[in-house]
């Protein structure tokens, strides 16, 4: 069976090819001599994770002391602050690279000397389950396929992408607004190589099925390193053409069709993630009819949440929520507000009008974040992102409140655990970390902003005082992470509905797999008291009603009150 469906993708993706001769290379570069894999495919069902499930997204040098390994520090942080309050870590890109930190990878097979070595990520893998990014839509201009390349040297000759500036480019969809093609020289005479990101990150050319051969060695290396849940980064721009939008070709959904076979007959429980910063339907099309990705980025959380918290109120947010689909058996939703990245604007296109857009703008360049723009096919730009740290991102609202910070940062965090999905919160929420301006000067770049790399003494030091806005959150936000986990309510799969008791309060009902446990979970997003009727939420008359956050019990017949950013999570105890 697996042969027959290889083959039929491998056909789709490779007309010209023998795919028979194709399956058995396939084969041979997932499971080289040694390995064994599954002999029936592991089906979809909801059991690949749990209500227990919530990732910190990190880079491998975001914590540093100048004499320690940062693989070293982070492993350590790791243990004394996320044991028991989080179940799997995102290590960004660990490869030796030339920019984009991390995302111009030089070599795909070796850890960076300056963060430590496969050792270390072995070690974090033991602990925690571990994700990593399969950079796979190019690598470095500097690394070591890219200069066989020039040279001339088999098989990298064929390994990149090329073009003409006399093709038909204007309808590329691209995310940055640098010149698409780089011009060469090479062993073979003058090139124009595709670089969808930067002239330092060149697209691999997949139409090669030696490319995706490579690419599937590269990922048998790192399932054997540790690695859980592999996130395909850029994985939309993967195959293109001149005379397309080369985003979304059917070829790249055959490719993650193809590493999904993989995966279910893996003998190692993996799990793939798709990176696809777009809007709601081209990025849900990448669970496929539950043959493609296992799980998917929510992009528009992060925007959507932000303008709910700078507004004071919901109704754009809901309206998406009430819109999205519950994933397929076997699928999940990846949730988070802040990440490496910046705030994507792209998914809420269609979603927020062009003056709310505009007045988010206005305000995250008042809390000192910056935007960048991305190109448009044609000419002209648009907004692609808002660079900011979440947590300076709450500095003021759009009617310039300044105070409650913490308890809006909060807010927007709990969120994130409330919903349907798999939370993820990036090192530096769980930090209160705020703009690195320092950091976009010297680096040049504006996602430098959100990257902040902290001293390691300098951070606990932060953590063990209470009175810091870094203790406060950090202990804030563990406290909510262990409650979530106790409660099946919050299973990535629970049934989630969304109601509408007040245009201030985010209100989603959770309800668990076996239908033993609901919860309400409720968030006041504005800077208002503000009281319901707990009526309104047909609360069971016959059962205990509980916040799980304030312990406080719940009379289904009274009222129920928030202050500023509060959140409840009221759930049936009897």
């Amino acid at each position: 069976m697996l042969q027959t469906h290889l083959r039929g993708l491998l056909q789709q993706i490779y007309p010209a090819r023998d795919a028979g001769d194709l399956a058995r290379a396939v084969l041979a570069a997932f499971w080289p001599e040694g390995r064994t894999r599954r002999q029936r495919p592991r089906r979809p069902s909801n059991n690949l994770w749990s209500e227990r499930d919530a990732i910190v997204i990190t880079y491998g040098n975001s914590i540093e002391d100048g004499a320690h390994k940062p693989l070293d520090l982070l492993h350590d942080f790791l243990r004394r602050e996320m044991t028991g309050v989080v179940d799997g870590v995102h290590v960004l890109p660990f490869f030796p690279s030339s920019s984009d930190d991390g995302f111009a990878v030089m070599d795909y097979r070796e850890v960076d000397p300056a963060l430590g070595d496969w050792s270390d990520i072995r070690r974090i893998g033991a602990a925690f389950s571990l994700m990593s990014d399969m950079v796979l839509n190019h690598v470095s201009s500097q690394g070591a396929w890219f200069t066989a390349y020039l040279q001339g040297q088999p098989p990298y000759d064929r390994f990149f992408m090329e073009a003409s500036p006399e093709d038909d480019l204007s309808a590329v969809v691209r995310p940055r607004t640098s010149p698409l093609l780089r011009a060469v020289t090479t062993a073979m005479g003058p090139r124009h190589v595709w670089c969808t990101f930067s002239h330092d990150q060149v697209d691999l050319d997949f139409r090669n099925p030696e490319v995706l051969l490579e690419i599937l060695r590269v990922l048998r290396l790192h399932i054997d390193e540790g690695v859980r849940i592999i996130r395909l980064d850029a994985v939309a721009f993967l195959w293109k053409a001149p005379g397309t939008p080369s985003i979304h070709m059917p070829q790249t959904h055959a490719i993650v069709k193809l590493m999904r076979l993989l995966a279910d007959y893996a003998t190692e429980p993996v799990i793939l993630l798709t990176e696809t910063n777009v809007p709601k339907a081209e990025n849900l099309s990448y669970f496929g009819r539950r043959d493609e990705a296992h799980m998917v980025y929510q992009f528009p959380l992060p925007p959507l949440v932000l303008h709910a918290m700078l507004s004071g109120n919901v109704r754009y947010l809901r309206r998406w929520l009430r819109a999205m689909p519950p994933a397929p058996l076997g699928c999940a939703y990846f949730n988070f507000t802040a990440s490496h990245d910046g705030i994507g604007m792209r998914p809420v296109e269609g979603i927020l009008p062009p003056e709310e857009i505009a007045a988010m703008i206005d305000c995250v360049r008042d809390n000192g974040g910056l935007v960048s723009m991305r190109a448009l096919p044609g000419g002209g730009e648009a907004p692609y992102e808002l660079n900011c740290s979440y947590f300076d991102a709450m500095r003021r609202t759009f009617a310039g409140e300044e105070g409650d910070r913490i308890a809006r940062f909060l807010c927007s965090q709990t969120i994130v655990m409330s919903l349907e999905g798999i939370p993820a919160f990036y090192i530096h929420s769980f930090t209160a970390t705020e703009n690195d301006h320092t950091a976009v000067a010297q680096r040049g770049m504006n996602r430098a902003i959100n990257r902040h790399r902290w001293s390691y003494p300098a951070l606990c030091a932060r953590l063990d005082d209470p009175a810091t806005a870094a203790a406060q959150v950090m202990a804030e936000m563990k406290r909510r992470l262990r409650i979530r986990a106790r409660q099946p309510g919050f299973h990535p799969n629970a049934t989630q509905l969304t109601l509408a008791p007040d245009d201030r309060l985010l209100c989603v009902w959770r309800q668990s797999l076996d239908r033993g446990q609901s919860i309400f979970a409720l968030h006041n997003v504005s800077a208002e008291t503000v009281v319901i009727d707990a009526f309104s939420l047909n609360l069971i008359a016959d059962e205990d009603w509980r916040d799980l956050l304030s312990g406080e019990a719940i009379d289904p017949d009274g009222t129920i009150a928030f202050a500023p950013y509060q959140c409840r999570w009221i759930a049936n105890t009897g």
